[in-house]
């Protein structure tokens, strides 16, 4: 099931995508739901062409908990040693952004960079210290996220707070599915100005994490208690390289969908 929250002319409400992906925007709709999503589903009785809404961050989370170094040659192109714990750091909420928003270039930087994700969406209230068994239960499902990072200031800082915490620094999107296996999935990002194809930077597979999905749930829940709504980034393949402003990034995970967002320089 795909899970949507979409603005229209009455508000924005959460609703299930439906029809087939492949077949294009055209083909798609979107069924209102009652509420939230995370317990029974409720339909009402609207439903809009995908097309006449605008899509919204498919969640607006309370946290944001990310994963550093969890592909090992991205680690490397970095210079840095795989961790031998799951390194955890924090993204504010006001980073979010959904599908075609525009990703705002800081003056502070000289270098911001993509890094495509599969992130996870937290579907149980009160996940504390759980194994990970109790860390399957506890996803609701996962969505594309953008862990945008300003590079020089990441590593000027020592710490990465500023670097990966700018407004319009967490895209994620288009919807959250909730029914797929996470074990082996292409994850790709293509960066490019429009209307020239986009070209293709990273291309990893969640395969190659060092830390799997159930592995980092458990820990991050450890630490912090998750609710629903909670988001956890899992890190990045390599290829991460500089975005500039008049480009599109776009970032597509296998059984998800595409996440795509131009970029823009503050003025």
């Amino acid at each position: 099931m795909r899970i949507a929250l979409f603005a229209h002319s009455n508000g924005q409400s959460f609703g299930v995508v439906e029809g087939e992906t492949g077949a294009g925007p055209g083909a798609l709709t979107v069924a209102e739901i009652e509420g939230l999503p995370f317990g029974e589903i409720k339909f009402t009785n609207r439903r809009w062409a995908l097309a006449d809404v605008r899509l919204l961050p498919p969640m607006l989370p309370r946290k944001i908990v990310a994963v550093g170094r969890n592909y090992v040659e991205h680690a490397s192109e970095l210079g840095n040693e795989v961790p031998k714990e799951p390194l955890l750091f924090l993204k504010p909420p006001s980073s979010v952004i959904g599908p075609g928003d525009p990703i705002e270039l800081p003056i502070q930087s000289k270098q911001v960079e993509h890094e495509a994700e599969l992130a996870v969406v937290i579907g149980v209230q009160g996940a504390r210290r759980v194994d990970r068994a109790g860390a399957e239960r506890a996803i609701f499902g996962y969505t594309c996220a953008n862990d945008v990072t300003a590079r020089d200031l990441q590593r000027s800082d020592g710490q990465w707070t500023r670097a990966k915490g700018f407004d319009t620094f967490c895209p994620i999107g288009p919807w959250i599915e909730t029914d797929l296996d996470v074990s082996a999935l292409e994850v790709r990002c293509e960066v490019g100005r429009p209307p020239e194809e986009l070209e293709v930077r990273q291309l990893g597979n969640t395969r190659d994490m060092v830390f799997d999905i159930p592995t980092i749930v458990s820990y991050v829940s450890h630490v912090m208690t998750l609710g629903p709504g909670d988001v956890i980034l899992t890190g990045t393949p390599a290829g991460v390289s500089p975005i500039l402003a008049g480009e599109t990034v776009s970032v597509r995970i296998q059984g998800i969908g595409e996440l795509t967002n131009p970029v823009t320089a503050i003025e």
